[in-house]
């Protein structure tokens, strides 16, 4: 029996809406629980789930709509007294926040008149036209979002371009900017070292492994996944280059992306050579190219990471130490035992997992992948629970471990299984505990497959440093005193899982770095327009419209903000919103 309740214009952003779900969902006498604003996208998702109601219909976008299946009807009353209680704590924390909150742009201006970024983690469907409202206002635009059309990001890349400012994303994870985290960032020395990325968690992998090996970063640009396409062409990530160019604070530059299309890989290493400065780009899934003037290429994170040391600071640096114990290990495998099965949350390192276990085995690259699948061929399988498949009404699998506990189940069923690999990406706005979410669900898979005479090794990377709020130290203790075996590195969790299975990884590195010196003779440095230079200069100053957790990690690191308590203007309505901004 499905019950609906609708607390009409208490709007409230996404992931907290999830997070509520997840707890809720487990509470006994209930078979299934959803709670979203009525935004149409949330809408669809309750029709595609099997909860819609006809008391929907009368949803609009600012009301939380809470569907609950149960055969016990006064579950209702026990999960509306958990949401109120819910929405009182939600009250209390935003009062206890040292800055200003608001609900309009003008009001928000007014409060933070030299504000130089605009952050949005609101729904994708709304994000283009408070994204356009921003680079009207002078700002640049940070774009955490997901699920925003590739349209929108084109046109608002070309306006921001023609107005001199920068757009950072979508679907932009991770930033740095004069040592605030921004978003899902890692808390890292500063430093020489300025990265530009089109990979939220590549950044964090390089920018945690370089504060590691006593290096830092000064700052860290995102660009969006989809910025090295054809179709964008770059845009954010020339800006971004030519940026650092200028920064005086960066020394040398660092390139992430998944491999880009071919024309637009050109165009960004035709700019990194044309430098003052040293550069280090990693595209990866691709081979290692030979240096060219003062840019040198690498193979894996872990070696972007070394090599950005080697050439900022002119020492030696050796990767981080393996930090499993392999001297005790059960190697135990049945004869069928030869699957190694991934479980990402970040793309860019599902790619780099992907490109290994290939490169292993032998198997060609293939430019098709079912969804959600970075790869799949003879058994093995490398998944980025992070894609959009898996996102939509569900928080990112950095904060949100429930889908990965299910896969975790599903995979160590398989008799052919040998080794589960998986990521743990700390940093502000991840899980505070997600070695401890984990823990029970790979606890009950060993069990399990113990019982039927298998053992399956769970092998993990964690991506952070000892300044990160949940302690890197404290998680890899809990992992390992569960049984699971710990990796300084992604590269180094998917050696040791192919050593496992007895396939050694065929030696593919760039060569070795040395110091370099300025390039001399170099073009003229690149136009940087007066907002992207001052962006650079000093600490940002932020309008942050969604999750109120950023805002608080701005403030925390002495960057200015105000909260935008965002919710779509006109109760939701487009039609009627378009018009009113065509009236202002």
């Amino acid at each position: 029996m499905l019950k609906t309740i609708i607390k009409e214009n208490v709007y409230q952003d996404s992931v907290s809406l999830m997070l509520l779900t997840n707890k809720l969902s487990v509470m006994e006498g209930i078979n299934r629980i959803s709670v979203m604003m009525g935004t149409p996208a949330n809408l669809d998702i309750f029709r595609n789930t099997g909860l819609y109601t006809a008391d929907l219909d009368r949803a609009k976008p600012n009301d939380i709509c809470i569907v609950i299946d149960t055969e016990h009807p006064e579950k209702a009353t026990e999960v509306l007294n958990e949401i109120d209680f819910f929405l009182k704590n939600q009250a209390l924390a935003g009062a206890k926040n040292d800055y200003d909150k608001v609900r309009t742009w003008d009001r928000a201006m007014q409060l933070l008149p030299d504000a130089n970024l605009a952050l949005l983690s609101i729904p994708g469907e709304y994000v283009a036209g408070e994204a356009h409202k921003a680079l009207d206002k002078g700002l640049h635009v940070f774009i955490f979002s997901d699920n925003v059309p590739e349209a929108d990001e084109l046109e608002l890349k070309r306006k921001a371009k023609e107005k001199g400012l920068l757009v950072m994303g979508p679907d932009c994870g991770t930033g740095i900017l004069s040592g605030v985290p921004i978003a899902f960032a890692n808390v890292v020395n500063t430093g020489k070292i300025g990265i530009a990325g089109a990979s939220g968690t590549g950044i964090q992998e390089v920018s945690t492994i370089i504060d590691r090996l006593g290096g830092g970063v000064s700052h860290a640009i995102g660009t969006g996944g989809r910025d090295l396409s054809q179709s964008i062409g770059a845009l954010t990530m020339m800006d971004g280059i030519a940026a650092l160019e200028a920064d005086a604070n960066t020394e040398l530059i660092v390139v992430i992306s998944k491999p880009p299309a071919p024309e637009v890989k050109n165009q960004v290493t035709a700019l990194l050579k044309s430098l003052s400065k040293p550069s280090v780009a990693v595209f990866t899934g691709d081979k290692p190219a030979e240096p060219e003037g003062n840019v040198r290429y690498a193979y894996t994170l872990e070696e972007t990471a070394v090599m950005a040391v080697q050439l900022a600071y002119g020492k030696t640096a050796a990767p981080p130490e393996s930090l499993g114990s392999a001297a005790n290990e059960d190697r135990s495998l049945l004869p069928s035992q030869s699957y190694i099965k991934g479980l990402y949350s970040g793309g860019t390192l599902a790619t780099e997992a992907a490109m290994l276990v290939r490169e292993a085995f032998g198997i060609p690259a293939s430019l098709k992948h079912e969804e959600g699948y970075i790869f799949k061929d003879q058994g093995h399988e490398i998944i980025d629970l992070g894609d959009d498949i898996y996102t939509k009404g569900r928080p990112h699998p950095m904060i949100d471990p429930t889908t990965r506990k299910e896969k975790i189940g599903s995979m160590a069923k398989d008799p052919n299984t040998a080794v589960i690999l998986f990521d743990i990406v700390l940093g502000y706005g991840s899980h505070a505990d997600m070695a401890g979410e984990l823990i029970p669900s790979i606890r009950e898979a060993r069990a399990r497959a113990s019982a039927e005479g298998r053992t399956v090794h769970f092998v993990c990377s964690v991506c952070g440093t000892d300044q990160d709020p949940q302690n890197y130290g404290e998680q890899k203790r809990k992992l390992e005193e569960a049984g699971v075996i710990v990796e300084s590195s992604n590269v180094k969790a998917v050696k040791r899982a192919l050593d496992i299975v007895g396939k050694p990884l065929p030696s593919v590195s760039a060569p070795p770095a040395e110091a370099a010196a300025a390039q001399q003779g170099a073009a003229a440095a690149p136009n940087v327009p007066e907002a992207t230079a001052k962006l650079l200069s000093g600490k940002p100053r932020v309008i942050n419209l969604g999750l109120a957790s950023f805002a608080d990690t701005i403030h925390r690191y002495e960057g200015k903000v105000v909260q935008f308590d965002w919710r779509p203007v006109a109760g939701g309505n487009k039609k009627l919103a378009d018009i009113l901004s065509k009236l202002k």
